[in-house]
């Protein structure tokens, strides 16, 4: 793949930088830094457009919160006018990331997503008998500065556009050179690509054809457990000389006739299912939305809202939980209201 050039003043021009508040404001207009920085649109990107080209633009802005839905994890996310800059690089960029990337990875892509992944998931389990689940460990806490840029050296020949990725990446820490930041735009496509090369490695050197990616969560199928723990050393190697990166230390080898736990599902052979984790969060999302309904703190068009994304959820891409998704929404009509139909 050639590497891609003048690509800098591209980002740096003023109906990119439009663009890129546009799509930074989605959900986020309500927020003090947003409305601020639209109030004064023109000269916020005539200042944004005029640091950008000095090469001294500020980065590094962030504020910091705890979530603990499915699991702990800290969301470092920019201040808006970041926001804006990390859209605008991506609107140039995002085309260069995107044809590096093999078929079979499925995050922070457009035409891809987690249902096109569990599809491709259920295809591979239908042709195989045993496969293998493994991920990284602390996958975005744990990526080397060094050799992200070097990556992405391998991917623009722009010294501009290089020098400002750089900085980006230098911005944050969770330890010495290394870490990006789970909540950033740019972080997501630094962490998808940066694994490209784990996937090649899987697919060119290994000849393994059964194989899904979607971030760090990777699935592999073969016709043996022997065949794929033999996989799993040789991924394992791959990961710690040329990635600097280690795996969980549960990786897990099992009948694919058993199911698999991904995306928040169980996947067979035949079907796809809401797993364990998922189904109990699904109950508890929906009740604490019923509780907040009949206690005023949502009105009824944003109780619909939430709801039908919440469904949505549970039974996109072909999720054969429908008994359970009715059989939750019945309980919460039984109290006064009824959401929407599952």
């Amino acid at each position: 793949m050639r590497r891609a050039g003048r690509l800098f003043d591209q980002i740096a021009d003023r109906e990119n930088l439009r663009l890129a508040v546009h799509k930074a404001l989605l959900g986020k207009r309500s927020k003090a830094d947003a409305r601020a920085f639209v109030a004064r649109l023109d000269d916020q990107v005539d200042a944004l457009r005029v640091s950008l080209l000095r090469g001294d633009v500020t980065v590094g802005q962030y504020h910091q919160f705890t979530i603990f839905d499915p699991k702990e994890r800290l969301i470092t996310a920019p201040c808006f006018r970041e926001r804006v800059l990390h859209h605008a690089i991506m609107n140039v960029c995002e085309p260069v990331f995107e044809r590096r990337l093999i078929d079979d990875t499925f995050a922070c892509r457009r035409g891809k997503g987690r249902l096109a992944a569990l599809e491709r998931t259920r295809g591979f389990a239908a042709q195989h008998t045993f496969f293998l689940k493994l991920d990284v460990r602390k996958y975005f806490n744990s990526i080397p500065h060094d050799r992200l840029n070097v990556h992405l050296e391998r991917l623009f020949k722009d010294p501009r556009l290089l020098a400002l990725l750089g900085r980006i990446i230098a911005a944050y820490e969770t330890a010495p050179g290394r870490g990006v930041p789970i909540g950033s735009l740019t972080s997501q496509h630094f962490a998808n690509v940066y694994l490209d090369g784990l996937d090649r490695f899987v697919k060119e050197r290994l000849r393994v054809r059964g194989y899904v990616r979607y971030m760090d969560d990777c699935a592999l199928w073969g016709e043996t457990s022997g065949t794929l723990l033999g996989l799993l050393e040789s991924i394992a190697v791959f990961l710690r000389e040329e990635l600097a990166l280690e795996l969980k230390a549960s990786p897990y080898i099992n009948r694919t006739a058993h199911g698999m736990d991904f995306l928040g599902c169980r996947v067979f052979p035949d079907r796809v299912t809401l797993n364990r984790r998922s189904r109990v969060r699904f109950r508890r999302k929906l009740a604490e939305l019923e509780r907040a309904y009949q206690e005023g703190e949502l009105d009824e068009p944003t109780l619909q809202e939430r709801a039908t994304s919440l469904v949505a959820f549970a039974r996109a891409g072909g999720v054969s939980s429908w008994r359970f998704r009715r059989g939750v929404i019945d309980s919460l009509s039984e109290h006064g209201h009824r959401p929407p139909s599952g």
